[in-house]
């Protein structure tokens, strides 16, 4: 049977982790859509159906996302053969695992992640309160953002390098600043590229994929339920 060829389609805040472990020859095109997509279920299944869509050759699409959302709910793989990470959100995939999100959603269920893609995008509370107050006033921006964040209770900065920490933690330390109003506290975690990693590898050999991993065969669709554990 003839192996398919691989197109990766992944979103930006992946991408210094995947790009370097992507070899050279794997891949016929990468693309990355925008950070914050994941903001806008319904804009995020049309660009990725339509980034599918547009691939010409019957191919494995490798797609860089969790659930999202519900932003893949109902994509469509057409001719091709679709391969994705069996997780909610990209969360797991920074962290390195489903295990070790798994782990810190149990121990602190109210927690909000930052990264360094969300943070060069723009993509955190603090920034969302300042867009809010142009649109709203202040008084109602602060109405909505007590809203969306009184029930958090911890504010995590997943980070993968050292050069990274010390570039964005300023940053981050800025919006944990802004979110002790509703009493979050500020926390480190070093995260992984093995959830990536692994993504790589199946793609290679789709025979190595677990419980971890979603393969959507030619025809079939991709449902909120394949993600139930």
């Amino acid at each position: 049977m003839k192996k398919l060829p691989i197109v990766v389609i992944a979103c930006r805040v992946l991408q210094d982790l995947l790009t370097p472990l992507i070899p050279e020859d794997l891949a016929a095109q990468v693309t990355y859509t925008d950070y914050g997509l994941h903001r806008h279920p319904s804009r995020l299944n049309k660009t990725v159906q339509d980034a599918i869509d547009s691939i010409n050759e019957p191919s494995l699409v490798v797609l860089g996302y969790g659930l999202c959302g519900d932003g893949l709910n109902g994509i469509r793989a057409g001719k091709h053969t679709l391969l994705i990470p069996r997780v909610d959100d990209c969360i797991a995939l920074l962290l390195g695992s489903y295990q070790v999100y798994r782990r810190e959603f149990d121990a602190v269920p109210g927690t909000y992640y930052l990264s360094k893609g969300w943070l060069e995008s723009d993509d955190h509370p603090l920034k969302e309160y300042e867009e809010y107050v142009e649109k709203y006033g202040p008084k109602d921006a602060v109405f909505v953002m007590d809203m969306q964040y009184q029930h958090y209770e911890r504010l995590v900065f997943v980070i993968h390098n050292h050069a990274d920490l010390e570039k964005y933690r300023p940053l981050a330390q800025e919006v944990a600043r802004y979110c002790e109003r509703w009493g979050m506290r500020y926390e480190e975690i070093l995260g992984s590229d093995a959830f990536m990693r692994r993504l790589v590898e199946v793609a290679v050999v789709l025979e190595k994929a677990d419980e971890d991993f979603l393969i959507i065969s030619a025809g079939g669709e991709i449902r909120q339920a394949h993600f139930l554990r």
